[in-house]
């Protein structure tokens, strides 16, 4: 399976997420939060950043499923789905990640028909990587 290549501006992202912890950069002049991360805020051209938690919650911005043909790893998995999830702190910000039944639980343990644009979804972590689960009621 594919898994990141953190980069330095974005590799604290990636420390975080093995400590099971969900943050984004944010600036330390403004305090506008940004990603994906980078050297320079977009709002203030300040260089100065820092990482705050967010609270993992949000909604299902938009989906996909995959089907094959795909790489072979991951055709095993299909269907699947990846989602892009608009975080509540900040509409703005929208992460890529699956949407599972469980923390750890395979790319395919959601059946495709119950996915929906606007369903609300917490972040868990699983191996150093972020998924996302339904939020119960």
């Amino acid at each position: 399976m594919l898994r990141p290549v953190p980069d330095t501006d974005g590799a604290p992202f990636w420390e975080y997420a093995a400590q099971g912890e969900l943050r984004v950069q944010a600036c330390a002049a403004c305090g506008e939060l940004r990603f994906p991360p980078r050297p320079c805020c977009p709002h203030c051209q300040s260089f100065e950043s820092e990482w705050r938690p967010v609270s993992g919650r949000g909604r299902v911005w938009s989906y996909v499923v995959a089907h094959p043909p795909l790489l072979p790893d991951y055709a095993a998995q299909a269907p699947y789905n990846v989602v892009v999830v608009e975080l509540d702190e900040a509409p703005r910000i929208r992460l890529v990640g699956n949407l599972v039944a469980g923390a750890g639980q395979p790319l395919g343990s959601l059946p495709p028909e119950s996915m929906r644009i606007g369903a609300r979804v917490r972040a868990v972590f699983h191996d150093g990587l972020p998924q996302w689960v339904p939020e119960r009621s």
